[in-house]
């Protein structure tokens, strides 16, 4: 029995077994030496087998179980999995009776995470294109609770993800990540290393959450601040953000004088954002 991938929910199967260990190795836990695996699967980092034994780890979409067979033989991680479709579900059940008890049939996108875990997990997955922004904006509602995030997505996502300011690729995704993530691009994956094969190349990226606790900023209007400038991402600043500065004739001194304003969005950095932002609430 196998599972038939389905267009509809962006299933692309991983078979390339090197590729699937690199990734599961690259959670990196406390008292761990990880090692930058950029473009080099085989370098992405070293087992990682920490003293602890109840590092909680959610899996996101198993499939044919790729990475879930790397996951179980790991003694220091309490795995749990969450899988949109049944079919897949019967498989895995039936080839890995170990996750008897630990996957659940349900959409990631709307699961209640008390349903698997208490306190702080981590996400590993190969993550379906379709709605790898969604996923992330989930995470990022559930930053405090997620500090890790080893995953594979589109390359293009990827590298927009991990991208700095001043580049056409620098948006959205990029800055609030960015805001409470320190991000790495870790290694390429060729098309042929799925069934079926995707039209694009895919990446797999590593998000550790930084040290940032507060923004230093209403954290709302922070992000009302980004998605309004990028939605106008030609345009500068003094003009992008117009809709928020309307009736506020008390900042039109400060937009008059601030050099910010003239700037296009890619040009700025997470603080530079935090900055705007608490010159506008």
């Amino acid at each position: 029995m196998e599972v038939r991938a389905k267009k509809a929910l962006g299933q692309h199967f991983l078979t390339d077994l090197a590729i699937a260990k690199s990734i599961v190795e690259a959670l990196a836990f406390e008292g761990t030496k990880v090692k930058d695996g950029k473009d080099n699967p085989e370098k992405a980092c070293e087992p990682h087998r920490g003293d602890k034994s109840n590092n909680q780890v959610l899996e996101i979409g198993p499939g044919m179980g790729v990475l879930t067979q790397y996951l179980l033989v790991r003694s220091e991680i309490d795995l749990k999995a969450v899988e949109i479709d049944g079919e897949s579900v019967d498989y895995l059940l039936k080839h890995f009776p170990a996750l008897d008890g630990k996957l659940v049939l349900a959409d990631f996108l709307k699961t209640d995470f008390d349903n698997f875990f208490k306190g702080s997990f981590d996400i590993i997955g190969n993550l379906p294109y379709n709605i790898s922004s969604q996923i992330f904006f989930r995470i990022l509602d559930n930053k405090d609770r997620i500090p890790q995030v080893v995953c594979m997505i589109q390359k293009e996502v990827a590298e927009r993800i991990a991208e700095k300011p001043g580049t056409k690729t620098y948006g959205i995704l990029s800055v609030l990540l960015q805001a409470w993530y320190d991000i790495e691009y870790l290694f390429t994956v060729g098309q042929g290393s799925f069934v079926p094969p995707p039209k694009v190349k895919s990446a797999v990226i590593r998000l550790r959450r930084n040290g940032r606790i507060d923004l230093g900023c209403d954290e709302k209007m922070f992000k009302t601040v980004i998605k309004t400038a990028f939605n106008q991402r030609r345009k500068t600043l003094r003009n992008s953000l117009k809709p928020l500065l309307k009736d506020r004739t008390a900042l039109a001194t400060v937009v008059a004088s601030d050099p910010i304003f003239e700037l296009r969005p890619e040009r700025l950095g997470v603080e530079d954002f935090v900055r705007l932002t608490q010159m506008l609430q």
